[in-house]
C-alpha cells in the first residue's frame, strides 16, 4: 500500500500508514525515503535515512540521486561517503552528478578511484568533457577504452559537433563504420549536421544513401538534418523534396526549410512558406522568425520584414531575442537606413551584442558612413577586443575616408590589445574526402604538389591576360 501512495504522488498518506507500522522492514523504510525524494521534500528523507535502523545501499542510493537531481552536490558526497560497500549503480551516479555539474575534476578523481568501471561509466565521462570543451580529454578517455557501443561514438561525435568540430565528427563517424558499429537515427543527425556547417554536399548525399538503406528516412531527427544540409550547400531544391516526403513535419521542419530559402537569398519564397506553415496551423516559434527576418533582410524587404516583427510580437506574444534585433539593424542597414537601424539599437530593451553591433558596423562600411561606424565599431571592440577583424574594418573604412593619422592608430591599438588574428581555414571536397587548409599548418605531404599545379595554372593565367591585353591592343590598331 506505502509503494502505491508513493506511486501515486499520495506522500502524506504513505507516512500516515509507515508510522502506523509496527514492523518496518528495508523494503518500506527505503519506499518511503524513495518517496519523500521523488516529490522533492529532500529533508524529511534525509531525516528518514538518519532514523533507518539498518540502512541499505538502495535507499542511501535514492537520496543520493534526490540531492543529484537538485544540485546539492555537497550533501550527495557527504551521503556518498558514508555508504560502506558501494556498488556500481551508486558509483555511476556519482560521477554523473559531477560531470552534470561541469565539476570534472571531481569526475576524474572518482573515475580513477572506481575498480569495477562498466560502459556506462566510461561514456559519463566522454560525455561530461564534452559539455565542459574539453574534447582533448574526451577523446582520451573514448581512446582507453576496450570496448566501445553506439553510445559511445554517438557522445564523441556530438560533443565534436557541439563544439564546432565537424571535420573531427565527420572523421569519428567514418571510423566507425570501419569499426563495424552501425549508426542510429543519432547518429546520422550528427553527422549530416557536420555536412550541413562544411557544406560537404558529396559527402552528405554518401550519408543520405546510407540513410535511405537503413531504414531512418522517416526518422524526424534524421529528415530535418537532411533538409539543413541540402539548404545550407545550396541544394534548396533537394531540402524540398526531403521536406514533402517525411511523413510527419514538426515546427523545426519548417524552420529549417524557411532558413535554408533565406540563406539562399531566396526571402520571397521564405515568406510564402511561413504563411503557408500559418495556414496548416503549425505556431512558429523564435527560430522561424530569425529566419523570415534574415529572409527579408538579404532581399531588401523592409516594409514586409517590420510588418512580420510587428506580429511576432504582438499575434504570437514572442519577446525578441537579440538575434531578432540584429536581423531588423541588418534589413535597416542593406537598405541605407542606417540612422534607423542606430535608433534600433539605441531602444533595445536588451542589451545589444556583437552580432547587432557587427551588422550596424558592415552596414556603415557598405555606405561609407564613417562617423556611425566609429560608434559601432567602439562597441564592438568592447564585445570582441581581440577579434582583428573588428580592427581591419574600421580601418579601411578610415583609409577609404582619407584619414590616414587614424589608420595609424588603428593599428597601434591593435599591437596594444594584442589582437590576433584568427588562422584562415578552407576545405576542399575530392573524391568524397574532405581536406582541410590552415594559413599557418604544416606542411602536408602533397603540398609541394599543390603548390606546383598552383604554379602552373597562374603561369596560364598570366599568358591568357597577356593574349587578351595583346589582343586588344592589335583590335585598337
Amino acid at each position: 500500500m506505502i509503494g502505491a501512495y508513493v506511486k501515486d504522488c499520495q506522500i502524506e498518506e504513505a507516512a500516515k500508514l509507515f508510522r502506523e507500522m509496527l514492523n518496518r522492514d528495508s523494503v518500506s523504510w527505503t519506499t518511503m525515503i524513495d518517496g519523500y525524494v521523488h516529490v522533492g521534500q529532500l529533508d524529511k528523507a534525509r531525516e528518514l535515512l538518519n532514523q533507518m535502523p539498518y540502512k541499505n545501499i538502495a535507499a542511501q542510493t535514492a537520496m543520493l540521486s534526490g540531492y543529484i537531481k537538485n544540485k546539492r552536490m555537497d550533501e550527495a558526497c557527504q551521503v556518498f561517503n558514508e555508504i560502506a560497500a558501494r556498488d556500481i549503480v551508486c558509483w555511476n551516479t556519482m560521477i554523473a552528478g559531477y560531470a552534470q555539474m561541469g565539476r570534472m575534476d571531481k569526475a576524474l578523481n572518482l573515475f580513477k578511484e572506481m575498480e569495477n568501471k562498466d560502459l556506462f561509466t566510461w561514456n559519463t565521462m566522454i560525455i561530461g568533457y564534452a559539455q565542459t570543451g574539453e574534447m582533448d580529454k574526451a577523446v582520451k578517455i573514448f581512446e582507453e577504452m576496450k570496448i566501445r557501443n553506439l553510445v559511445s561514438w554517438n557522445s564523441l561525435i556530438t560533443g565534436f559537433l557541439q563544439n564546432g568540430l565537424s571535420l573531427d565528427a565527420l572523421n569519428s563517424f567514418k571510423l566507425m563504420a570501419h569499426e563495424g558499429t552501425i549508426p542510429d537515427h543519432s547518429t546520422f543527425a550528427c553527422g549530416l549536421s557536420a555536412c550541413a556547417n562544411l557544406a560537404a554536399l558529396q559527402v552528405g548525399k554518401q550519408m543520405h544513401n546510407m540513410v535511405l538503406k537503413s531504414g531512418y528516412v522517416n526518422d524526424l531527427f534524421v529528415g530535418n538534418a537532411l533538409i539543413t544540409m541540402y539548404a545550407k550547400c545550396g541544394r534548396i531544391l533537394y531540402a524540398q523534396i526531403v521536406f514533402k516526403d517525411l511523413d510527419d513535419v514538426d515546427v523545426i521542419s519548417w524552420n529549417s526549410l524557411i532558413t535554408g530559402f533565406a540563406l539562399n537569398g531566396r526571402g520571397k519564397e521564405a515568406v510564402q512558406l511561413f504563411e503557408q506553415m500559418l495556414l496548416v496551423g503549425v505556431l512558429p516559434d523564435h527560430v522561424t522568425f530569425i529566419g523570415v527576418l534574415s529572409g527579408c533582410s538579404h532581399i531588401g524587404l523592409v516594409d514586409q520584414g517590420l510588418k512580420l516583427f510587428k506580429r511576432m510580437t504582438e499575434i504570437y506574444s514572442i519577446e525578441p531575442l537579440v538575434e531578432h534585433n540584429a536581423c531588423i539593424v541588418d534589413m535597416l542597414g542593406r537598405a541605407r537606413m542606417l540612422y534607423e537601424a542606430f535608433e534600433v539599437v539605441r531602444g533595445l530593451k536588451i542589451r545589444a551584442n556583437a552580432g547587432i553591433w557587427g551588422a550596424l558596423l558592415a552596414a556603415c562600411k557598405t555606405h561609407g558612413n564613417l562617423k556611425l561606424g566609429k560608434i559601432a565599431a567602439k562597441k564592438l571592440l568592447e564585445f570582441e577586443p581581440h577579434k582583428t577583424s573588428n580592427f581591419v574594418l574600421l580601418s579601411n573604412m578610415q583609409a577609404e575616408a582619407g584619414s590616414w593619422d587614424e589608420v595609424e592608430n588603428m593599428r597601434l591599438l591593435m599591437k596594444e590589445t594584442e589582437a590576433e588574428k584568427q588562422p584562415g581555414c578552407s576545405w576542399i571536397e575530392v573524391r568524397n574526402q574532405l581536406h582541410s587548409f590552415l594559413s599557418n599548418m604544416p606542411m602536408r605531404p602533397d603540398t609541394a604538389e599543390v603548390y606546383c599545379k598552383l604554379k602552373a595554372l597562374t603561369s596560364q593565367i598570366k599568358n591568357f591576360d597577356c593574349v587578351s591585353e595583346l589582343t586588344s591592343l592589335l583590335g585598337n590598331l
